[in-house]
């Protein structure tokens, strides 16, 4: 209950500042970051630090997929899409979870797209390292490296948030801790299920 006041209380704070500057900036322009349509909003002065962070953070994670892409593809099509699938499971999730912690900490819509998009682009610059290294060199380092990265993802973040995701619901009572409890060992189950199946039957899937 405190954690749910606290919650409100910072989520009305945030919002009565945001009303203050909208007001403030409407006679001038509306926005108080310059021209440009798409980084209209609060200005980065009263973002909060957590929000650059995340944009950093998920930038050179991304740039880690992108190394993992890339050197997947160097080593056979097919090792290359079933890492692009795997890679798309994770981060569809994490960027929409990114996209809330961003519009959180002080960011407009407009502001919180865009260096979303700017984090994920990384990526691109990543899978450009990946092509190379991985011809130029083995690409087991460069998957040991994403590999590890995965690791701990999911045993730092993913299962302690799980777990507390849970806890509210046992507290809140009901049978929703149930129903929580078997969507996320469903969506556990599936992704294992997927990565079993493309490694057991990859050299009989045939592209093309």
């Amino acid at each position: 209950m405190e954690r749910s006041g606290a919650m409100q209380r910072r989520t009305e704070m945030l919002s009565t500042t945001q009303a203050v500057q909208d007001s403030q900036g409407g006679g001038g322009g509306g926005g108080s970051t310059g021209g440009c349509y798409w980084l209209k909003g609060r200005a980065y002065s009263d973002i909060g630090t957590l929000a650059w962070m995340i944009t950093l953070s998920d930038g050179l994670h991304n740039f880690i997929d992108g190394l993992a892409i890339g050197a997947s593809f160097t080593a056979s099509v097919f090792q290359g899409i079933s890492t692009s699938v795997a890679i798309l499971c994770e981060e569809f999730p994490h960027e929409l979870g990114d996209f809330v912690i961003l519009l959180n900490a002080g960011m407009s819509i407009q502001q919180a797209l865009f260096f979303n998009f700017l984090s994920a682009c990384c990526c691109y610059l990543g899978m450009a390292f990946g092509i190379l290294a991985g011809n130029q060199f083995s690409p087991s380092w460069i998957f040991a490296l994403a590999g590890g990265m995965f690791l701990y993802i999911a045993l730092a973040d993913m299962f302690p948030e799980m777990n507390e995701v849970s806890r509210e619901e046992e507290e809140a009572g009901g049978s929703g801790s149930l129903l929580t409890f078997a969507i996320q060992n469903a969506g556990l189950l599936t992704g294992f299920s997927i990565m079993l199946l493309l490694t057991i039957y990859s050299g009989q899937i045939q592209l093309g």
